[in-house]
């Protein structure tokens, strides 16, 4: 099965901010240690919406389903805290390997 990936919306106002920024990444450098990969990109002119990618090498390994030690979900519990998901913010898309042509 190939890599699983998530793309997660999220809006955090002026005040959360700066602990949002240093919680993700704690968890960024979480999940590299494990060869998944978290990238965060801000909306040009919307400075409080956020775009979450999170990347794993399998859908079981990915952020959403994998079992985690407690103080990685605390991580994300307190991420939860500090920012508004969109609903379709956990859905996992999956690679679809395209043949060479």
């Amino acid at each position: 099965m190939g890599r699983a990936l998530s793309v997660s919306r999220a809006e955090v106002g002026p005040s959360n901010q700066a602990a949002y920024l240093e919680l993700l990444g704690q968890l960024a450098a979480r999940l590299r240690s494990r060869g998944q990969s978290l990238w965060l990109f801000r909306h040009p002119t919307l400075h409080d919406t956020f775009l979450e990618f999170s990347e794993s090498p399998t859908r079981e390994q990915h952020r959403s389903l994998a079992a985690r030690e407690a103080d990685e979900a605390d991580l994300e519990v307190r991420l939860q805290r500090l920012a508004a998901y969109a609903p379709d913010s956990w859905i996992l898309w999956e690679e679809v390997p395209l043949g060479k042509r």
